[in-house]
């Protein structure tokens, strides 16, 4: 897979985004950059809902094909190119997995999107200050309950094993979002291990919002 054959349309804080960015490079595969300004409301231009009618990023864009939908996007990338994977070889090892990734990508990630805080703001008075609670909130009690998912697994350097997955692709962009918005990560022993463990990695550092074309 060469830049010249995919595109990945993202937003460099976009979270969905910094997963699957993280997974490209877990797996050696380059890209084309297309950037995506949520802020500015790009994701909203007809152009950009031809390609995704949800108007979110993620969208890759391989030739004619296109996908969206950041956990979709990982796992078409794990069947198209096995090795090195993002999923255990154990059935119950890669259902763990999944199930990790799934608690963040549908669970704590989606109350807390961009859409989400712009509604709230414009139909519930939400200020800054609101804001930044409920974000907090929600954040603390998913990560209050994937502590304990993780620590009771506890079976290796990162969430599932020793060999980063498709749950640490998930994980890393959802504390960076948390220390963001000034969550208090002391807590949470477990996830701080994992992520220390994870950022020391090349395909991490370069997948890392601060590393993008678009990132200001």
């Amino acid at each position: 897979m060469t830049s010249s054959a995919v595109t990945l349309h993202g937003y460099f804080r976009s979270s969905a985004a910094y997963r699957v960015r993280i997974a490209l490079k877990l797996k050696g595969l380059s890209w084309y950059h297309a950037g995506v300004h949520l802020l500015r409301g790009e994701q909203r231009g007809a152009a950009y809902r031809n390609l995704n009618p949800q108007g979110l990023v993620p969208t890759l864009q391989e030739a004619d094909f296109v996908l969206t939908q950041s956990l979709a996007i990982i796992e078409y990338l794990e069947e198209r190119h096995p090795d090195p994977s993002l999923l255990p070889r154990d059935i119950r090892a890669r259902a763990q997995a999944r199930q990790i990734a799934a608690a963040i990508a549908c669970d704590i990630h989606p109350l807390n999107n961009l859409r989400v805080l712009k509604y709230l703001e414009l139909h519930s008075n939400f200020d800054e200050i609101a804001k930044h609670g409920w974000i907090a909130h929600w954040i603390a009690e998913g990560f209050a309950a994937l502590e304990r998912e993780l620590t009771g697994m506890a079976c290796g350097t990162f969430c599932v094993g020793d060999q980063p997955t498709i749950a640490d692709c998930c994980l890393v962009p959802q504390v960076f979002n948390a220390i963001r918005f000034g969550v208090d990560m002391a807590p949470y022993q477990r996830i701080r291990a994992i992520v220390q463990a994870c950022e020391v990695l090349d395909a991490f550092q370069l997948a890392h919002p601060s590393r993008q074309p678009d990132a200001n």
